[in-house]
């Protein structure tokens, strides 16, 4: 069974930074691909990036200020957020999926976790 928990979430102003964390359970952590979804209050869940063991791909909408990076060590995908908007604001998930990067429907991802709070104030 794979499990995914998120971490690292939190308040933080305009222009600040965070780093999101997602530890993976499992022993083919190498062979997904990983991804962070987010999800504002009343809007659908919307891709934000992901990476596979050689690609990356990232919405326009984050593209020079989040950056995706894995451990495959660590079994670990971060996320680390720069020059944060409050539009950034919502809970942002990690996904894992067999499919190849540049697959952006959330549907297509097959594990999910739980989702950390991020919030960033004006």
């Amino acid at each position: 069974q794979v499990q995914l928990t998120e971490s690292g979430g939190g308040l933080v102003q305009a222009g600040g930074s965070l780093r999101l964390s997602c530890l993976v359970s499992g022993r083919t952590f190498s062979s997904y691909t990983m991804a962070w979804f987010r999800q504002a209050p009343g809007k659908e869940r919307e891709f934000v990036a992901a990476i596979s063991w050689t690609s990356t791909d990232a919405a326009d909408s984050v593209k020079g200020r989040f950056t995706i990076s894995r451990d495959n060590a660590k079994n670990t995908v971060y996320l680390q957020m720069n020059s944060l908007k409050p539009e950034d604001t919502g809970v942002y998930y990690c996904a894992a999926s067999f499919s190849p990067v540049g697959v952006r429907s959330p549907g297509l991802y097959t594990y999910w976790g739980q989702g950390t709070q991020v919030t960033v104030s004006s």
